[in-house]
Formats: C-alpha cells, structure tokens, sequence
C-alpha cells in the first residue's frame, strides 16, 4: 500500500465542524500510528532534500507537529511562524485577510538569514492565504520559499495557485 492510501485510510472526517457544512480533516489518528508518521516524514524529508532545504519554517499550529520531525530528522532548523503576539522576542508581522476576516502572522525577526532555502510546512492547504503568509515573512528575512509541503490539498479552494507565484514546488500527499 502506498504512503498516499494509508493515509487517505487513517485521516478520519469530522461531519459539521467547526460549523455545520464543513467536513474536517481529522489527523489525530495519523498521530497515533509511529510507522505512519516515520513514514510520512520520510515524504518530507524526500522533498526538502530534492529542493536542497536549509531551514524548516512550520506554520501554527498543526504544521509545527511535522515542521519539527522534519527538520530534526534532517538536522536543520526549525522555525514557527505563529500567530500576532505568540512569539516572545522582536518579530516581523504581516497581516492578511481570510474568507471570513483577517489574521496577522509573525516571525521572528532574526529566525532565518539572507539566502538560506526554505520549506513551508503545513498540515493543510485550503485557500492558499496562511501558507502565503508565511512566504512572505520568509521573503522579507531575505530567505526564499522554495517548496511548500502539506498532508491534505483541499484542492478544490485552488490554494495552489496562491503558492505556485512563489514557485512550482509544491507538495501534498493526499488531495480532496
């Protein structure tokens, strides 16, 4: 069976959350399968070195929980980029708005140096906006966004063409 199938078999749907209407993407019980994850991070790690990565930037919450398994089974740093007042020492902020409003995401100012290669992880790409914030921190670092990677492409709210203005690479394993 392939990284792609089990995948798909583990991730359990969650009808009407958070609101009636949506389908959630339940991986908790990925989490909970040590050969999967292993796996999984194998699939990452794949990517990162095909895009000779240097810096592993995890984007809050859930792409924190791949982002450092990542980067520690490469032995490079990891990075979070976490929501407005987060994070504890000098950071750069960008704001951008969501279907359903705006956030604010930041980074700190001194996370990454100019020219290091970096992948985006997280675990989900709906509409493309939180992964493209994070883009633009990276940029603004004068690091380079050169792969996005994800478990889940909700393909059919076109996120990907948000992230392919940065480059063509981007990844994920299952696609709805």
């Amino acid at each position: 069976m392939t990284t792609t199938e089990k995948l798909n078999q583990t991730i359990r749907d969650i009808p009407d959350f958070p609101k009636p209407g949506i389908i959630f993407k339940d991986i908790t019980p990925v989490l909970a399968d040590p050969k999967l994850v292993s796996e999984l991070v194998d699939w990452f790690v794949d990517k990162a070195k095909e895009d000779k990565i240097d810096v592993i930037v995890g984007v809050e919450s859930r792409g924190f929980l791949f982002g450092m398994l990542i980067a520690d089974r490469m032995g490079i740093p990891f990075v979070p980029v976490r929501k407005e007042g987060k994070l504890p020492h000098k950071t750069v902020k960008y704001a951008y708005e969501l279907e359903y409003g705006n956030a604010t995401m930041e980074i700190h100012a001194d996370a990454l140096k100019p020219g290091q290669r970096v992948m985006i992880h997280d675990d989900l790409l709906a509409t493309g906006g939180t992964a493209e914030a994070a883009a633009v921190l990276v940029e603004k670092l004068g690091a380079k966004a050169c792969n996005f990677t994800f478990l889940i492409e909700l393909s059919f709210l076109e996120g990907r063409k948000k992230l392919n203005s940065y480059n063509e690479s981007v990844y994920s394993i299952v696609s709805f």
